[in-house]
C-alpha cells in the first residue's frame, strides 16, 4: 500500500518504498570486507543444529521434524534402486528423496513476512493487517482458498539473494546467566557484558546471542522435555531501553540458540493492548530486523572465549525460496 504515516520509530521507507530487505542494507562491501578482516585462523564452525532437532513438539506444538521418502521412479521406489533391473547391462546404483520441512522447525531465519501488526499507515483511523514497509497481508502475503500460500513481498528470497555474509559478534549469556533460572536479560544486563568483555558492535553487525540451550537440545537426543521451554536466558523484550538500543546500535539481525530471541507464552500485563512478542514486532515489523533462531553457537561460543575474542565473519544466506516466509539455514562462522 501507499502508506501515509509509519510506525514510530521504524525504519519503513529509509531505502525505499519497495524495499523487502531492512536492516540488510545496511551490510555492503565495506561490511564485508571488515568481516574478512576477522579471519586470522581460518577454523570454521557450522553454527545449525541437525534439522531433526530438538526433536518431538516440545518447542513448538504447530512445527513438525522433518520427513525424509524415497522418489519414486518407474513406478517404484528410486532408493538403492538397481538400473539392471531396467537395462541388465547396467551396474549403477542409484538414490534420491524428497523431504517435508517445516522452514522454521530448527535452525532457522525469520523473514519479515513472518510477523506483522495490525497499524493505521493510511491514517483513515481504521487499522490494516500490515508487514514491514507497509506491504499487506492478503494482497502481498497470500494465501488462496486451497491453502496454498505465497509471500509476494517479503519472502524469504528476497535475503538471499541480497546475501547474508558480514562480520558476526557473539555476546556469552550462558557463563553470566546459566540455564536455570531463566534470567530476563535487560538493557543493564547487556550493557554490563559488553562493557566488562570490551565489546565492540558496529553499524551493519550481527549479532549473536549464546544462552546454551542449543546444548541442551543436542544433550536431549531428540527426546526434549519441558524444562526447555524454561530454560537458559531470553531478551525482555518489554524492556523499552533494550528496544531503543537495538534501534540505534545498527546491528542488521539477531541470531540466538533459543527459540525466539525473546521469551515466548509469558503472561501478559494486565489490561495489556499490542503484540504478545514485543521484539518480534520492533524488529520484524518496525526496523526490518531480521531473526535467526534455535542456532548452534556453543563450539564457536567457547572457541572465542579461550581465544579472548567476540567478533568472526558469518555467512548465513537461507534457502532460496520464492515465497517462503522462513528457511532453514547452515550458517557458517569463520575465525
Amino acid at each position: 500500500m501507499s502508506w501515509i504515516k509509519r510506525p514510530e520509530g521504524s525504519t519503513w521507507g529509509d531505502w525505499g518504498e519497495d524495499d523487502q530487505i531492512g536492516r540488510l542494507n545496511l551490510i555492503g562491501p565495506e561490511q564485508v570486507k571488515k568481516a574478512s578482516l576477522e579471519i586470522i585462523e581460518g577454523k570454521t564452525f557450522c553454527l545449525s543444529l541437525p534439522l531433526n532437532l530438538p526433536g518431538g513438539n516440545v518447542l513448538s506444538p504447530v512445527r513438525h521434524p522433518p520427513k525424509l521418502s524415497p522418489v519414486i521412479r518407474n513406478n517404484t521406489s528410486y532408493y538403492n534402486y538397481e538400473w539392471k533391473n531396467k537395462n541388465p547391462e547396467l551396474n549403477d546404483i542409484a538414490s534420491d528423496d524428497f523431504v517435508t520441512l517445516y522452514t522454521q522447525y530448527s535452525t532457522q531465519w525469520d523473514s519479515l513476512a513472518h510477523r506483522g501488526s495490525l497499524f493505521d499507515a493510511d491514517d483513515d483511523g481504521i487499522k490494516e493487517p500490515l508487514y514491514y514497509n507497509g506491504f499487506e497481508a492478503k494482497k502481498d502475503i497470500t494465501n488462496s482458498e486451497k491453502n496454498e500460500c505465497f509471500a509476494k513481498a517479503l519472502g524469504i528470497e528476497n535475503m538471499a539473494i541480497h546475501g547474508v555474509q558480514g562480520r558476526g559478534v557473539l555476546i556469552d549469556l550462558n557463563s553470566e546467566f546459566g540455564e536455570q533460572p531463566r534470567k530476563l536479560v535487560r538493557y543493564n544486563d547487556l550493557m554490563m557484558i559488553i562493557e566488562r568483555e570490551n565489546i565492540t558492535i558496529e553499524s551493519g553487525d550481527i549479532l549473536c546471542l549464546w544462552t546454551g540451550l542449543d546444548r541442551l537440545i543436542i544433550d536431549a537426543k531428540g527426546k526434549p522435555d519441558k524444562s526447555l521451554k524454561s530454560s537458559c536466558a531470553v531478551l525482555d523484550g518489554r524492556d523499552k531501553e533494550l528496544l531503543n538500543w537495538i534501534t540505534t546500535s545498527n546491528i542488521s539481525a539477531i541470531a540466538s540458540d533459543n527459540i525466539a530471541i525473546e521469551q515466548v507464552g509469558a503472561s501478559l500485563p494486565c489490561n495489556h493492548h499490542g503484540t504478545a512478542l514485543p521484539l518480534h514486532e520492533h524488529c520484524l515489523f518496525r526496523l526490518g530486523v531480521h531473526l535467526g533462531e534455535l542456532w548452534f553457537l556453543s563450539d564457536l561460543a567457547k572457541w572465542l572465549k579461550s581465544n579472548s575474542r567476540n567478533r568472526f565473519m558469518l555467512t548465513a544466506p537461507p534457502l532460496r525460496l520464492p515465497g517462503s516466509v522462513g528457511s532453514p539455514v547452515t550458517p557458517i562462522a569463520t575465525v
